[in-house]
């Protein structure tokens, strides 16, 4: 990780709308889900985009494919409840096989477009290595390509998919790009006093992280210390972090 100065991010618009977009259900409340948490409590719009089924999410032979695609879906969107969130879109592409095709931009072009995001979040599409016990998974890769070139160049540019212009979408620049599960952070957001919450959405995933004593003092012990690590990097109770980058909207005006 990082040891440079982080900057705290900076604050939001009044109103701003945030697009979250993650490979896979649970994704967000591990990597962002104190963000989220103090965004909507701040007045931002947010919504998810939940990029696969998470059918690949289980090697319990008594899960049935189908049975789990419905109940990761189910669990997901009753984390995103917990955190204030109602909007959250899955795209359904099959588990674990994630490619940055431009079918898959597209869509999330698409997507950019309806909503007009000010900030778009996704997962950092160049790690491959996190610390010394996490190989990133694929998906979390493909997901963020597809998310980054959307975000640039695809859903600003007009020649772009005209198919989506027939559709009456028309470009949208996003202002700020915030990757996560990146090893090279630029940006803290303190989530101290909303950890809890993080760990109340968390607590839905039960397919994921199990329930009881096995999800208290297993993944969510995990990564409660992990963000408290973060957090006295940069001297606040617990912090996530991010590579943020912010484009030049001058030209236009805003």
């Amino acid at each position: 990780m990082k040891t440079a100065p982080l900057q705290p991010a900076p604050p939001l618009p009044a109103g701003a709308s945030i697009l979250v977009i993650a490979a896979h259900p649970d994704d967000i409340e591990f990597g962002v889900g104190g963000s989220v948490a103090r965004w909507v409590r701040e007045g931002a719009r947010v919504s998810y985009v939940i990029v696969t089924d998470g059918g690949a999410g289980s090697n319990d032979p008594a899960h049935a494919r189908n049975w789990l695609v419905a109940e990761r879906e189910r669990e997901q969107r009753a984390a995103a409840a917990c955190l204030g969130v109602q909007d959250v879109r899955f795209l359904g592409y099959p588990d674990g096989m994630l490619q940055p095709t431009l079918e898959l931009r597209k869509a999330l072009t698409r997507v950019i477009r309806e909503l007009k995001p000010y900030r778009v979040v996704c997962q950092d599409p160049t790690t491959v290595y996190f610390e010394d016990s996490y190989i990133n998974h694929p998906d979390h890769r493909a997901a963020g390509e597809a998310a980054t070139y959307a975000v640039f160049p695809s859903s600003e540019t007009r020649p772009i998919f005209p198919e989506l212009l027939a559709e009456g979408l028309e470009p949208h620049k996003v202002s700020e790009l915030y990757l996560t599960l990146t090893t090279q952070p630029t940006h803290y957001v303190a989530v101290g006093d909303v950890l809890a919450d993080k760990l109340a959405a968390l607590r839905c995933h039960v397919t994921q992280i199990g329930a009881g004593d096995a999800a208290e003092n297993g993944a969510l012990k995990w990564i409660s210390a992990l963000d408290e690590r973060f957090g006295q990097q940069v001297g606040v109770a617990a912090a996530e972090f991010y590579r943020v980058m912010t484009f030049d909207r001058s030209a236009e005006g805003d």
